[in-house]
């Protein structure tokens, strides 16, 4: 199981009450709500490995490089030296480092690589997989790693982690008419405002379908612009023909990487707590000693 943790814990931080507090007053809501969303998922779902994957880097640069409207709008604070400041609540940004004690204190695997976001994390461990595959996430964007063949799927919160989603090839050709590597060609011609993809002009969501229905990928779509005999409308060949400079920079910035350099961990779900006298401390602290107990006693069942 793969935690697309930033997401989760946004989605904990919107859904759980900011009157949740430390006894010092500080909010701890998106702590809390995490901790009880990763008790949720191992109680229905009985994992063997689970990891919690960050974003060392929320904006990669090598992505803002290809396309510079790349989560532009997002942007708090442009940082020249390194990772850019994600505008996000003010009351957030303080719990992510309790967020990230706490998991290590309890021995749940946190991986982040700098230059890369979870999205990339979590493409490179799916291929490394040997078996099954759940990936938890609130971002449609890796519904392109869905597989059945390899047994990949995505859990998608629709309320909490306690209704899912399960979305696999025959959910996704439902709702969208394309498969796993479909949706990443899709979502590319389509655009996506929330992460300032721009897409082609003029080719929305199921104009991209049919093209990618008629022609199979992004590449048949783009050798058929040159074949006079492909069945395009004089809109759609000018509006592709136009759009080169962006489908030709735009896979590798809305496909996760697959190659990203992983340090060694252990994916294994604990079972005690790595660091209990550490843990006991954080819970005290913050006031997560009722969410640190559900979540350590789901973990020794």
């Amino acid at each position: 199981m793969l935690l697309d943790t930033a997401s989760l814990y946004f989605r904990a931080y919107f859904g759980v009450p900011d009157s949740v507090r430390a006894p010092d007053g500080t909010p701890v809501n998106a702590v809390r709500g995490l901790l009880d969303f990763i008790a949720r998922l191992v109680q229905d779902h009985h994992p063997d490995d689970l990891v919690a994957c960050m974003d060392a880097d929320w904006r990669p640069h090598w992505r803002v490089e290809l396309i510079p409207s790349y989560k532009a709008h997002r942007v708090a604070v442009e940082t020249p030296a390194g990772p850019d400041v994600e505008e996000i609540p003010d009351t957030l940004s303080p719990q992510v480092p309790v967020i990230e004690e706490v998991l290590d204190a309890l021995g749940i695997a946190r991986v982040g690589v700098a230059g890369y976001e979870a999205d990339d994390i979590i493409g490179t461990l799916t291929g490394l997989a040997a078996g099954p595959v759940d990936i938890v996430t609130g971002d449609r964007d890796l519904y392109q790693l869905v597989d059945d063949a390899r047994g990949v799927r995505v859990l998608y919160p629709l309320k909490g982690v306690g209704t899912l989603q399960a979305t696999d090839e025959a959910w996704l050709r439902d709702k969208y008419g394309v498969d796993g590597p479909g949706y990443a060609d899709l979502a590319l011609l389509r655009g996506d405002p929330s992460d300032g993809l721009p897409g082609v002009p003029g080719i929305g969501e199921k104009t991209a379908a049919k093209l990618l229905e008629a022609f199979g990928d992004l590449a048949g779509i783009m050798a058929a612009v040159d074949d006079p005999k492909a069945k395009l409308t004089p809109s759609q060949r000018k509006r592709l023909d136009e759009a080169r400079p962006y489908v030709a920079v735009a896979p590798k910035v809305v496909r996760v990487a697959a190659d990203v350099p992983l340090p060694d961990f252990d994916p294994a779900l604990p079972t005690v707590p790595r660091d209990p006298a550490a843990l006991e401390k954080l819970a005290q602290r913050w006031g997560l000693g009722g969410a640190v107990q559900r979540l350590l006693t789901t973990l020794e069942r």
